[in-house]
């Protein structure tokens, strides 16, 4: 299971590594949300660190904002823990918000995949269809209890 390109977001009220709580509703003003399923382990994910703070400091002034969710099992992957995603977020200076989906429900909704970002954003704030809408997801899998 996958939401579609423009579905609305499930709502979620998670913790980010700022220490604030960050819901849905957080976001209302933006002009576009960014969820991408994130963790500290997973080598492709740390390929795109600072890919994915480049795009969020790129697109903040066209008001988008991104928040990287961590929905995997702690017990198994103790380095996802939320205690690492705070050392991992600022030893690495993300510019995103970077939430932890402890109950794994974020997840689960959103079927985590990834898309071809820049020119998917770029497209519907000019209020047009993406050229791709979707691709084939990459990296490590989400892991579940």
């Amino acid at each position: 299971m996958t939401v579609g390109l423009g579905t609305e977001a499930p709502q979620f009220d998670l913790p980010g590594v700022d220490g604030q709580n960050h819901s849905l509703d957080s976001y209302s003003d933006a002009e576009g949300l960014v969820l991408v399923q994130s963790c500290n382990h997973c080598p492709y994910v740390q390929a795109w660190e600072g890919r994915l703070s480049a795009i969020a400091r790129e697109y903040a002034d066209r008001g988008v904002r991104v928040a990287a969710v961590n929905s995997n099992d702690v017990a198994n992957y103790p380095e996802d823990s939320f205690e690492e995603m705070q050392k991992r977020a600022s030893a690495e200076g993300f510019a995103f918000d970077y939430l932890f989906d402890e109950p794994q429900a974020v997840a689960r909704v959103l079927g985590a995949e990834q898309q071809y970002l820049r020119d998917a954003l770029d497209a519907v704030l000019s209020g047009e269809e993406p050229a791709v809408s979707e691709t084939p997801a990459v990296g490590c899998s989400v892991k579940y209890r």
